[in-house]
């Protein structure tokens, strides 16, 4: 039996609901704390961090994937009997200097720094977290508003990448606890002091506005002037051809793997120095104006030097891409795409001229180390100076060809000038030290048999032989074969 609800009977639940909603209501709103002006920002500042942590490390995360990039460069452009000394070389590097930039490196680097020159705490993150728990935004010398660990873990990549390049230009004939030891004093030391100058707030090259936006005389300078004073050292590899006539790769297909690699991690490197997702016009300028220089470097190099040998050269073209990228590090935030073009398209050029130049000198650098990383590290790092865009430098004064003056290339020259003579002597004093020790070339047997045969008593390919290998086995393998005659035979069937 249906019966309908009254009239009243409404309105009286209507009073109830209406009494508890007034009673309780105050108390729900009170809990409930509305939003702040100061409550929102405190929110938007979070999200912020949160986004930008995860940018700086998957950026650091292809920074770091970088090295297998040169393992595989290398490891294809060298010799066969060098091939497992090269990998293992990169490799370990990375073992090697995360213990040391732990221990020293970081805290030289960005620690509070004394003179403008190093840093003098932060020394195995000693100071992290914080007394009540807390994780610190930066560290000493930086303001980065990222975490200390997260800012930590990107900068290690970096110092990967600048002491792997040094493996490169002396493959083939050092001493594997000579590597060890110089990959170690590099990440400790000299590479942390030159990161102080220029990226530690309080750096006497940073306080003149010194523009390097992600390395190219920071990290690949070094890196360069290191590889081309330790190959100096060094000596020519065993058997090599005569000067002016390159040893042939031993892989193209590592070696283009290799690069393809080093250029994907490039976006890392470039856009990922940024250290926050912030300003997004900037990531896509760096970003753009890095891809721009590559394709230009490859393709400058690749036809300048068929225009000089009649030959399509791929290696020369991989090297070209390199140069570019080395070339752009420096200025990709602070010139735009057109100038980005023009000078990737001058280091590809300037590393065959480079290559040239090395050769004639009789230093023997089988990857062209610092054709591409010394020279273009040097070239992008002055191209600020020339071609640098007044809105977009710090110090907002345009470079020389655009009617700035001399005066962002001076400061630009001063700083190559000053990097290019510690990197040189630190050197001078490391590996010299080195060879005083015995450490610095692998024994003359290493030399007769192979390194990978005499440090590592293996071969990247243990299977293949070369043809007189093949005779000599295949005749030993018919003397120890049993003879058996044509009656045998007959019988055993």
């Amino acid at each position: 039996m249906n019966q309908h609800i009254r009239p009243w009977h409404r309105l009286l639940a209507l009073a109830i609901a209406s009494m508890i909603f007034a009673v309780f209501a105050p108390t729900i709103v009170q809990a409930a704390d509305p939003p702040t002006v100061q409550s929102l920002s405190e929110t938007t500042t979070k999200l912020q961090i949160s986004v930008d942590t995860i940018w700086v490390l998957i950026t650091g995360f292809l920074v770091f994937f970088m090295q297998t990039g040169f393992a595989m460069l290398e490891a294809g452009l060298n010799r066969q009997r060098d091939v497992v000394n090269a990998l293992l070389e990169n490799f370990i590097n990375a073992a090697v200097t995360i213990l040391v930039w732990w221990g020293i490196g970081f805290g030289i680097a960005f620690g509070t720094s004394v003179g403008g020159l190093v840093g003098i705490d932060t020394f195995f993150l000693s100071q992290l977290p914080g007394a009540d728990g807390s994780y610190t935004l930066g560290a000493p010398g930086s303001t980065a508003a990222i975490n200390t660990y997260t800012l930590f873990f990107f900068q290690f990549a970096f110092t990967a990448t600048a002491t792997t390049i040094a493996t490169g230009s002396m493959a083939g004939r050092t001493d594997f606890i000579g590597d060890l030891i110089y990959s170690a004093i590099m990440g400790a030391i000299s590479y942390p002091i030159i990161v102080h100058w220029v990226w530690n707030s309080s750096g006497w090259l940073s306080k003149l506005s010194y523009h390097d936006f992600a390395g190219s005389s920071v990290v690949h300078t070094v890196g360069g002037w290191t590889a081309l004073v330790g190959a100096y050292l060094l000596g020519p590899r065993p058997a090599r051809p005569p000067w002016g006539t390159l040893p042939p790769a031993h892989n193209l297909g590592l070696a283009t793997l290799g690069t393809m690699i080093l250029w994907f991690g490039w976006y890392g490197f470039n856009p990922g120095s940024t250290l926050s997702t912030g300003n997004t016009g900037l990531i896509g300028l760096v970003t753009v104006n890095t891809t721009l220089a590559a394709g230009a470097g490859a393709l400058s190099a690749l036809i300048f030097q068929y225009i000089r040998r009649g030959k399509w050269d791929l290696v020369y073209s991989l090297n070209g891409s390199l140069a570019g990228l080395v070339a752009i590090t420096a200025p990709c935030a602070y010139v735009v795409p057109w100038a980005a073009v023009f000078i990737g398209l001058t280091g590809g050029i300037l590393v065959t001229l480079g290559v040239d130049l090395i050769e004639s000198l009789h230093i023997d650098d089988p990857v062209g180390a610092f054709a591409v990383h010394g020279i273009n590290g040097m070239m992008g790092t002055l191209s600020v100076g020339f071609l640098g865009q007044a809105e977009l430098t710090l110090n907002k004064k345009a470079g020389l060809f655009l009617g700035g003056g001399f005066d962002l290339l001076g400061i630009q020259l001063l700083g190559i000038v000053a990097i290019a003579v510690f990197t040189v002597a630190f050197s001078f004093l490391m590996f010299g030290g080195l060879k005083a020790l015995g450490h610095l070339r692998v024994d003359p047997q290493g030399d007769c048999i192979g390194i990978d045969v005499y440090e590592h008593g293996a071969s990247v390919w243990p299977d293949v032989y070369s043809i007189n290998q093949f005779d000599q086995f295949m005749q030993e393998e018919d003397k120890n074969r049993p003879k058996t005659s044509g009656t045998d035979t007959l019988d055993s069937e």
